[in-house]
């Protein structure tokens, strides 16, 4: 004999204390709740729900704030460091022509805390009234470095401000 119609499938997963139609685990169909929701929620800063796959995924970045604060604020960026420093670790920085120690330090700014022992040429994009005093002191030389000649011309030279014809020349206070 052919049966005439099929038994559904929705009473087929009537079973008794089954109540998964065939999810498995009842929890495994209740929507994104399972994951801890969608997406990428739960990954806030107070939130600890998804807080290490976040960093694995992103890295410690991902917190905090980033980008431009403002259009004006420019951010520092020069590199410092001290005399003390640079006398330690001599061989590391520079190399030794006769008596004095060459030393090229373009990016940096020195500063004058330590005390200097040996002769130093240094080449750097800036430094410190104590640190000049300390290094000519000791019988060296700071030489400044900078990129374009003609912005370290611009600094030291008069201002020129054109008014229609007429050019005036203004000495910078």
């Amino acid at each position: 004999m052919i049966k005439s119609k099929k038994r559904t499938k929705v009473t087929r997963m009537h079973g008794k204390g089954m109540g998964t139609h065939g999810w498995g685990a009842r929890k495994k169909h209740k929507k994104s709740g399972h994951r801890g929701g969608k997406g990428m929620s739960g990954s806030g800063k107070r939130s600890d729900q998804k807080k290490t796959l976040v960093i694995k995924l992103y890295g410690h970045d991902y917190f905090g704030k980033q980008g431009v604060t403002s259009r004006g604020t420019k951010r520092d960026i020069r590199q410092r460091i001290n005399l003390h420093t640079i006398e330690l670790n001599l061989e590391k920085y520079g190399k030794k022509v006769g008596e004095k120690w060459e030393i090229n330090l373009n990016k940096y700014k020195i500063l004058g805390t330590g005390e200097v022992k040996h002769k130093l040429i240094l080449t750097a994009k800036e430094a410190s009234k104590s640190a000049i005093e300390k290094v000519k002191k000791a019988g060296g030389e700071i030489i400044f470095f900078t990129k374009n000649k003609k912005e370290d011309s611009k600094s030291a030279m008069k201002k020129v401000k054109k008014i229609g014809d007429k050019t005036l020349l203004k000495k910078r206070a």
